[in-house]
This record gives C-alpha cells, structure tokens and sequence, in this order.
C-alpha cells in the first residue's frame, strides 16, 4: 500500500463521508469510532486496521451532510488546514448537483460549474504543498441511464474532479464509474432509494474504490 506508516489520513466530504458520525472529539478509543460515522470512511478504516496493523494509521472524518464546495470552503481552515493531514481524500459535488434538481427554484442553493471547478482548486492549492497524498473522489447518483438529466449533470462536475486530480497530482476515483459496475446487476434502488444515499453495500462500492487506488490489498 502506498500510504505510509503512521499517517495522518482525513476524509472530507458531505453526507456520504458524514455517514452520522459524531463529533467526538477522540479522546477515547470509543470516541474515535463514533467519529467515524457509519459509512465508507469507517468500512476503510476498518480494513486498513485489520489489513496492515502494524502501519497504525489515523483516519479522522470531516464530512457534513449537506454540504456543497462553497460549504466546505468556510470549514476548510479549521477541518482540514488546522488538523494538518499527511493524507487527504475529498469527495464533494453531490449536492452541488442534486440541488440543481430537488430545489429547481432556489438559485441560491445551486453551484454553477465553474464556480465548483475554481472553488474546489482554490482550496487545493492551500494544502497540497504540505500533502504526502491526495485522493479525489467524484461525486455520483445511482442512475445507470447516462442520459438522465441529473446523471449527466454529475458526469459534468466529475470530470471536472478528474481535471482536478490530473492538475494536482492526486490519484483519481472515478466513484461513478464503480457504481455502475454493480448497476449492471442491481437496480438503483435496491442499493439507494433516492439514487444518492446508499446502505452498507453501496458505501462498500465507495470503501473498495478508495482501498484499489491506495493499492491495498
């Protein structure tokens, strides 16, 4: 595996990498699991401590629900800069997407393109000279038709994460496209009724894409 021992290894994000974790503060084992939340960060935590002991690796979870790049931007000094990460991993953009749908009429809760591409590389470029690693991870919906509106939409801002990964040297997880590998057998709402929030067996979708691009076996 390419992330070295004793690392400092943060994930940030929205309600997926939230998963309903706690704010806990780490001050005991306990804290520190509850902190993890329930979602793809503590399934990675969890085979990263059963896998590799001996590297002890630290794994902190700074996810929000809810939030949009522009949301992550006004936490990013204290949830990311402060905290001083040797390994970072972002995955945002869903709800930069989805509110561009559920909430049609409220420009305000929408994050135009361009504003999710510059504000995404403004916040990269404050961290990554102190990174070891940088892994960026795509937003996605559970919508296996491309030419769905919202899918498109996602496909859009994804690539945009690529251009990112490519411009800042951090390894790419096309999420989307681990997704629709199991929507090739699944439909998308045995995995998440509403084609966003998915149970254990979709944030075990998101946990493996992150664990193959960090080359753990």
């Amino acid at each position: 595996m390419i992330i070295p021992a004793q690392s400092k290894l943060l994930f940030i994000g929205d309600s997926i990498t939230d998963a309903g974790r706690a704010d806990s503060g780490e001050t005991t084992p306990w804290d520190v699991h509850l902190g993890l939340g329930k979602g793809y960060v503590n399934l990675v935590n969890a085979m990263l401590t059963a896998g590799d002991p001996e590297l002890k690796l630290r794994v902190i979870n700074r996810g929000v629900s809810g939030n949009t790049v522009l949301d992550m931007a006004a936490r990013w000094q204290t949830d990311v800069v402060d905290l001083k990460p040797d390994w970072l991993s972002v995955m945002i953009g869903i709800n930069d997407v989805w509110r561009q749908f559920d909430v049609p009429r409220r420009s305000e809760a929408h994050v135009a393109p361009a504003v999710f591409e510059r504000t995404y590389r403004d916040l990269l470029e404050q961290v990554r000279p102190q990174l070891q690693g940088l892994v960026l991870m795509t937003p996605y919906v559970f919508e296996a038709n491309r030419s769905d509106a919202m899918r498109a939409r996602m496909d859009e801002y994804g690539s945009l994460v690529r251009q990112l990964a490519g411009d800042f040297d951090a390894l790419f997880v096309d999420t989307q496209a681990a997704v629709d590998r199991v929507l090739q057998h699944m439909h998308p709402t045995a995995l998440a009724w509403d084609r966003i929030h998915p149970g254990t067996e979709g944030h075990m979708i998101f946990a493996r894409a992150f664990l193959e691009a960090v080359e753990f076996a």
